[in-house]
């Protein structure tokens, strides 16, 4: 029996000015368009991964204010299944100095037609976070409790 493990990520739903922020990414010599997202590391709480990610795949910081929704998906290529957490509020300064992720070729600023008029999409979680948070959708972040190690 094989031991299944789904991969935990995180995302940030960030908009301003109604474009969402989005960033290009290289994976596998194809691009895709995702939200800042990327995997829970070890040891660490997910409001940690997200505000973390955010600042390493765009430069800015990233201040999670409210859940946008837990998501499950399992992508038929390869079969894989994330459980995403996804994060929604404000982003704070910007630093163009910081080097970015290596499969990051660049952020950009989408409008929500923009997005689902994408052909690559990193998945269809992109889409539905968004029209999740536009719809209104929110928790507090209380709902998450990270239990340290004794």
């Amino acid at each position: 029996m094989t031991l299944w493990l789904p991969h935990i990520t995180v995302a940030a739903v960030i908009e301003e000015q109604q474009r969402f922020l989005l960033v290009e990414e290289k994976i596998t010599e194809v691009s895709v368009y995702n939200q800042p997202a990327g995997h829970l590391d070890e040891g660490e709480d997910l409001i940690h991964a997200v505000t973390r990610e955010t600042l390493e795949e765009t430069g800015w910081h990233f201040v999670p204010e409210q859940l946008v929704g837990i998501y499950q998906y399992t992508s038929p290529g390869s079969h894989t299944t994330y459980i995403r957490v996804c994060f929604c509020g404000r982003h704070t300064e910007f630093d163009p100095h910081r080097p970015l992720d290596r499969v990051i070729v660049r952020t950009l600023w989408w409008t929500r037609e923009q997005v689902q008029q994408c052909e690559h999409l990193r998945s269809p979680m992109v889409l539905r976070c968004i029209d999740d948070y536009l719809a209104g959708i929110r928790y507090p972040l209380s709902l998450l409790t990270h239990l340290q190690t004794q």
